[in-house]
């Protein structure tokens, strides 16, 4: 094809009237033109834009199956030929097709350019012959791709395309593939092959065998070996090879999965032991017996200066298996320079007793370790590292440091708030750093000494840097009883139009101290007019602003209509948290809020909603529920990765023992099985809130007599 032919009727297509990613794809005839310059840098803007445009992240668009033939046209011209072809592949293998493109749309665009992508497989470079088997092969269009690809594998010797063959034809036949990916796993055979063999034995569905275990291992590092291949989810082929395995779900395959790892992370080649670890980080995230058995080869790396730092992102994924691992640890942190610090922040999650000396002794130098003394969980509050004396001397010498800055300031002043009046020798230096730091220092002084504490917090609540006079006036608040100051500057908020004051001012709107004729005319000010853009910051607002009308006036009358409204607001994907946050004020407001229930009850088919729909029904409309239909959305929720903690807490307001056996099935299955519930939005590793998942849902079935009252297992000791 010649360049006139490619562009006959391009401009003859309503582009403005198509959407790629940023909406109108009127600029896309240009950057198509584009591709074609004598100008570098014009060529390679265009091809970034329409990377950008019409596959934005892996996403195709209505736009980008009228650009096909034009880019296969481009590339059989041979404009930008190998970037075209890899650019067609993505376009055929996406699955995120939107903006009312037809299901299959742009890959049926692509099998259309099939008699323009496959003479690639001809060419005389390599790599263009390499990228047209990927490409052919992402169409799924096995009948007229399989025969040229066959022909083609007769006389390829080049072992990257011969990977690529061997790749394409595993995943357009896999049954037939069978005895050819079995042949790649020759050992005289090249190494590019021997992997793709391996990778296409796990995409034709073909057992795990002690050939496959040793073949990888005799080829590792495997990374090397798909560096120069287009497929990106094999750029980390053990990692791929660990994750398929596991997701197969059988005991066989997991336990081929955890033999591969516990081998590959002994490898005398640290290259080997890198990828190693970056598989076992991944194998800990998702299964529950990973961490018990790859602990103790995981420990021990910790002693190899080459392995010892990325092995320690893995052992902060072991949970209570990583008890062992404290000496190591403990040795590492007692040197100097960031590993120290990385290795003392994994010995406050495991051993804080043991890590509270060498935090105290090292204050200064060990922010990480510092940041892991401080953790949230959940939203219930600070948890610091136990009380030490030695600490607080460290933290009172860093209050005194006039270059305190960043992060340090907020998690000294949380460690010093979470230790109460045992903080109390620190006073003196949260006193002269109030006026530096107004918004954080507050609560600690009031936690280490209330009674020292009332009257700095009132003057810094009435002239203190304005910043921090909220935070004064709620600590002072909390120790005295006396709003004043408070009430002076929630009326001054609630005024304003910063959201997000907006809703911490409503927020602390809870108590009869408060003056109800000031407040309430506020409040009712504050809430969004038909003017406001509907925004998840807006309706935020609302929600706290009705629960506050509620709680100043003990009336829902004023706050379910705005409930209301939120929910008719939030019926998107990207307002689904908002919807949370509505299907738990309405929760709040119990019985009174029974209007709602229709508004509601769209929430259950949303995994999302599901929990705090499911627990806001029961608390407005007890007796109306279907409650198979609750507990059916809730197990869903925590099958799908939602919200399974929320599910927890529907199963435990229906009654375990009142459930039926289907769904404690599915709950056992839930707390028993080998890969992990992810719980989004809770805090820890996704080891550390599995392990909560576990200990609740098992705490359930007990509860319901689905399971026997047994120990938890012990954690592993052994290498």
């Amino acid at each position: 094809m010649d360049l006139v032919q490619v562009f006959t009727d391009l401009d003859a297509r309503p582009w403005a009237e198509f959407e790629h990613a940023y909406g109108s794809a009127e600029d896309v005839p240009a950057l198509l033109r584009g591709l074609a310059s004598e100008d570098e840098e014009e060529v390679s803007s265009a091809l970034g834009e329409l990377y950008g445009s019409i596959f934005h992240q892996g996403s195709v668009y209505e736009a980008t199956a009228h650009s096909v033939p034009y880019l296969a046209g481009l590339a059989a011209a041979g404009v930008q030929s190998l970037e075209l072809l890899v650019l067609l592949g993505g376009i055929a293998e996406s699955e995120d097709e939107r903006d009312g493109e037809a299901a299959g749309g742009c890959r049926a665009a692509v099998v259309a350019q099939l008699p323009l992508i496959l003479p690639f497989v001809e060419a005389d470079d390599a790599r263009l012959r390499q990228a047209a088997v990927w490409t052919a092969a992402r169409t799924g269009a096995a009948e007229p791709v399989l025969p040229v690809l066959r022909r083609c594998g007769e006389r390829e010797e080049d072992p990257l395309v011969r990977a690529e063959l061997l790749a394409a034809t595993a995943l357009l036949d896999p049954a037939g593939a069978a005895s050819a990916v079995t042949a790649g796993l020759d050992a005289g055979e090249p190494a590019e092959l021997r992997i793709a063999a391996v990778l296409g034995c796990l995409d034709a569905g073909l057992p795990w065998t002690s050939v496959h275990h040793d073949a990888v291992l005799s080829l590792l590092p495997l990374r090397p070996l798909v560096a120069d291949r287009f497929d990106e989810d094999r750029a980390e082929p053990l990692r791929h090879i660990v994750d398929t395995l596991l997701g197969r779900g059988t005991a066989a395959d997991r336990e081929a999965a955890l033999s591969l790892l516990d081998a590959a992370l002994r490898s005398p080649d640290a290259e080997a032991r890198a990828e190693a670890l970056w598989a076992a980080e991944e194998a800990c995230d998702c299964s529950r017996e990973a961490a018990p058995r790859l602990a103790g080869p995981l420990i021990r790396l910790l002693e190899e200066p080459s392995s010892a730092r990325p092995a320690l992102t893995v052992v902060d994924k072991l949970g209570v298996y990583a008890a062992p691992a404290a000496p190591a640890l403990s040795a590492l942190a007692s040197g100097g320079g960031d590993l120290a610090d990385r290795a003392l922040a994994s010995l406050v999650r495991i051993d804080p007793e043991r890590a509270t000396p060498l935090l105290a002794r090292d204050l200064p130098e060990r922010p990480t370790a510092l940041g892991a003394a401080c953790r949230f969980r959940d939203g219930e509050g600070v948890e610091p590292i136990p009380y030490h004396p030695e600490l607080l001397t460290a933290v009172r010498a860093r209050l005194t440091d006039p270059d305190l800055a960043g992060n340090e300031p907020i998690r000294l002043t949380w460690l010093l708030t979470g230790w109460g009046e045992r903080a109390a020798p620190a006073f003196p230096e949260l006193l002269a750093v109030l006026e530096t730091f107004p918004v954080l220092v507050p609560r600690a002084l009031a936690a280490a000494d209330p009674a020292k504490a009332a009257g700095p917090l009132r003057e810094a609540a009435v002239s203190g840097p304005e910043e921090g006079r909220s935070a004064a006036a709620r600590a002072l608040r909390g120790i005295t009883g006396d709003s004043g100051p408070l009430l002076t500057l929630l009326a001054v908020e609630l005024s304003g139009r910063d959201l997000t004051r907006l809703r911490e001012a409503a927020r602390a709107v809870d108590g009869p101290d408060l003056d109800r004729a000031v407040l309430l005319p506020l409040l009712r000010s504050a809430l969004a007019t038909d003017e406001d853009r509907t925004t998840s910051p807006r309706m935020d607002a609302d929600l706290e602003i009705a629960l506050a009308l509620w709680r100043l006036t003990g009336d829902p009358e004023e706050a379910v209509p705005v409930i209301a409204r939120v929910l008719a607001r939030t019926d998107c994907e990207w307002m689904r948290w908002t919807a949370v946050r509505a299907a738990r004020a309405a929760a709040l407001l119990g019985p009174a809020a029974a209007s709602l229930r229709p508004a509601l009850e769209d929430g259950l088919a949303v995994p999302e909603r599901a929990p705090s729909t499911a627990l806001a029904l029961l608390a407005v409309d007890p007796s109306g529920q279907d409650r198979t239909a609750l507990a059916d959305a809730a197990l869903i929720s925590a099958e799908r990765d939602a919200d399974a903690m929320g599910a927890l807490d529907v199963l435990a307001a229906l009654g375990p023992a009142s459930l039926p056996r289907p769904h404690l099935d599915r709950l056992t299955v839930l707390a028993e099985r080998d890969r992990r519930v992810w719980c989004p939005g809770r805090s820890g590793s996704a080891a550390e809130t599995d392990a909560r998942f576990q200990e609740a849902a098992r705490a359930l079935l007990r509860t319901a007599g689905a399971i026997s009252a047994g120990p938890a297992p012990a954690p592993s000791t052994t290498d």
